[in-house]
């Protein structure tokens, strides 16, 4: 009998049953896709989550991950660099992802792949186990223990209670491999270009590529009719920095990864009502803009949080409770920088601070990021 499903095989999750299986439990991950897959996302690994990382035995340098050691914010043709507090790495989902998942397995998890949980109920009739999945073609699964890692998709009967409503806003992410002038220019460094209604990040990854992970309006979507290469066309046209940096560029991806209605500033509050037994990881716990925050590194430090809390034989709620303590604060705070960062007279401000006082930008890292965590929090 399995002691435990995860559901969702991204780095939270897989993160959460190489840790279960290594502390001798019976773990069983389902996993949506039935292979790789490319996730919106900065894919910036910082000090925090190349720490948990290498707990779990896992070496982005030797997946092939870009160092990263300087900031570049970009406005208009106006570009600042400063340092950053730590070296970060940049590594893409579509590695990191699979080589986590290979570790659980290795470890002892049993991997699902192909495997989307439709509905979840917690039994109100008092069986056990407690929590029944439902899954399409196959007789479904009863768990006491659900971490639940599904990231921004929504799992019917666990769904996120939002406070309010997300933003209209929609995230696109594509991989290229630049012009040889262009990679020899961004190499050590991520990029974050700022446009009137959004922003985009820019940085190397594995293999000689480049990450474009971007902000935008459904405004502009809809003015480009729907279409990815429409709106990338759009952003180039008042991007002069962004537009250099793409000239000669391959495209990498067949299709732009998109995701629409990101509830950022969502973080978990724990109520009498919530389904016992039932641990939010990543997304599910807590949403953090990317224009200054982290969310690998929130997800990684969940799964780690949660792994304790359930050996140690606490409550969900307690684990619930813990996490918004560590992670609430961030979240308001990256937030507020973030809805500044949307405004033009705001971009401005951030652009004359960077430069007056470069050390301004590694404070707000340090205040909205997860520092790295201490030996005894990773059982090394």
């Amino acid at each position: 009998m399995t002691d435990v499903v995860v559901a969702g095989g991204g780095l939270a999750g897989a993160a959460a049953a190489c840790l279960l299986a290594r502390a001798g439990r019976r773990v069983l991950v389902l996993e949506r896709e039935s292979g790789p897959t490319h996730k919106v996302c900065g894919e910036f690994l910082n000090a925090a989550a190349q720490r948990y990382l290498d707990a779990l035995g896992v070496d982005p340098a030797a997946l092939g991950g870009h160092r990263i050691g300087a900031l570049r914010l970009v406005r208009g043709t106006r570009v600042i660099e400063v340092p950053l507090p730590s070296a970060g790495m940049g590594l893409s989902r579509f590695r990191l992802d699979e080589a986590l998942l290979a570790h659980a397995a290795a470890a002892g998890a049993e991997v699902l792949r192909g495997q989307a949980i439709t509905q979840a109920r917690s039994d109100p009739d008092g069986a056990a186990p407690a929590i029944a999945l439902d899954l399409p073609g196959r007789a479904g699964l009863r768990t006491d223990t659900l971490f639940l890692a599904t990231g921004k998709h929504e799992l019917r009967g666990l769904r996120r209670t939002q406070t309010r409503a997300p933003e209209d806003l929609v995230g696109f992410k594509a991989h290229f491999r630049l012009a040889p002038h262009a990679a020899r220019d961004l190499a050590g460094h991520v990029e974050i270009i700022l446009f009137p209604d959004g922003y985009a990040g820019l940085q190397p990854i594995e293999d000689g590529r480049a990450n474009l992970c971007l902000l935008t309006s459904r405004a502009r979507l809809a003015r480009c009719e729907g279409q990815w290469e429409k709106v990338l066309a759009d952003l180039l046209a008042e991007a002069p920095h962004l537009r250099r940096r793409l000239d000669d560029a391959t495209a990498l991806m067949p299709r732009a990864a998109a995701i629409y209605r990101v509830p950022y500033g969502f973080v978990h509050a724990p109520t009498a009502a919530d389904a016992p037994g039932v641990f939010r990881l990543g997304d599910q716990a807590g949403v953090i803009p990317s224009f200054v925050g982290d969310g690998m590194s929130i997800a990684l430090h969940s799964a780690a949080v949660a792994v304790d809390h359930h050996l140690a034989g606490l409550s969900a709620a307690a684990y619930h409770r813990r996490l918004r303590r560590d992670i609430a604060g961030r979240i308001r705070l990256a937030g507020a920088f973030y809805r500044f960062g949307r405004w033009p007279g705001g971009q401005a401000i951030l652009m004359g601070l960077a430069g007056a006082w470069p050390a301004g930008a590694a404070l707000a890292a340090r205040l909205t990021r997860l520092p790295p965590p201490t030996a005894e929090q990773v059982g090394a």
